[in-house]
Order: C-alpha cells, then sequence, then structure tokens
C-alpha cells in the first residue's frame, strides 16, 4: 500500500498528497475533541498566531507531546480548490483497495481526512480515513483511501 494519494479525474490540476507531512501543517484538527463541538469545527481557523504568549516554551513542549500521542486530521477543501475541479464535475470519489465511494462535490468540502492515529501514521488502515465533518460516520469512517477521483 502506498501512503501517497492523488486527487485527480475531472480537475484542472492533479495533486499528489503525503499525509506523512500533515503533522507540520497548522490546518490540522484534533479528532478527540472536533466531533464535541460542533460549531467551533464550523469556525476552524486557517490563520497561524502571530504573537507568541510568554509561556511559549510550555506551550511548545505541550504540543510536540501531544503530536506524539494525538489523533489528527485535515480539511480536504484546501486540497479540493487547488485541484481547481472542472466546472462539469458533480461528484468526488474516495477509493479504497475494494470499493469506491461517491458523494456530491459540495458535500465533499465537509470531509475531513484523518492521518494519525494515537501519534502513529494510519499504515495498517490508512493511509487515510474519510470523516464527515458532521461527525456522522466518526464510529465508522471510510478506510483504506488512497485515491480521490473527481467526475
Amino acid at each position: 500500500m502506498s501512503d501517497i494519494i492523488q486527487i485527480k479525474g475531472s480537475v484542472q490540476f492533479e495533486i499528489t498528497l503525503d499525509p506523512s507531512t500533515w503533522i507540520f501543517d497548522d490546518r490540522k484538527v484534533d479528532l478527540s475533541t472536533c466531533f464535541q463541538d460542533q460549531n467551533n469545527l464550523d469556525e476552524i481557523q486557517f490563520e497561524t498566531e502571530l504573537y507568541r504568549p510568554p509561556t511559549a516554551k510550555s506551550e511548545q513542549k505541550f504540543q510536540k507531546e501531544k503530536i506524539l500521542t494525538g489523533s489528527f486530521a485535515i480539511p480536504l477543501a484546501p486540497f479540493l480548490k487547488n485541484s481547481e475541479p472542472k466546472s462539469s464535475a458533480t461528484f468526488v470519489s474516495f477509493q479504497t483497495n475494494d470499493e469506491k465511494i461517491t458523494i456530491p462535490i459540495h458535500d465533499a468540502e465537509k470531509i475531513l481526512l484523518a492521518f494519525s492515529k494515537d501519534g502513529k501514521p494510519l499504515k495498517d488502515d490508512g493511509p487515510v480515513h474519510v470523516y464527515y465533518k458532521d461527525g456522522s460516520n466518526q464510529h465508522s469512517p471510510i478506510k483504506r483511501v488512497d485515491g480521490i477521483i473527481i467526475s
């Protein structure tokens, strides 16, 4: 199984995604808390903090420990936007080892791609899991997703 995922199909730009790099991405969300407060998830901010508080050193240590033990996901929307789906595109399919799950393209902007569980990459049933932002499949995500096809 490859750890690389491609967004391809009816797009202007095919994009290759490497989930192993997302741990450093400020857009990541903590899966252990993101479905608890739906309002908070709706307002995910993608801006980086400009001011570092005087507790930056202890905060850095906490963040490092959190990365080593946490479970994280990243929104699919920025990657979809960068691939520039063609105007005729109406669906997004998540390709797994044995099936293809298809949803309307406007719903794909509400998808989270999980890439880490308990501080480890999703090696056995990854490279990513697909979660709906509303948490409706939080106990049974789409697993073994190895491709995203726009049609």
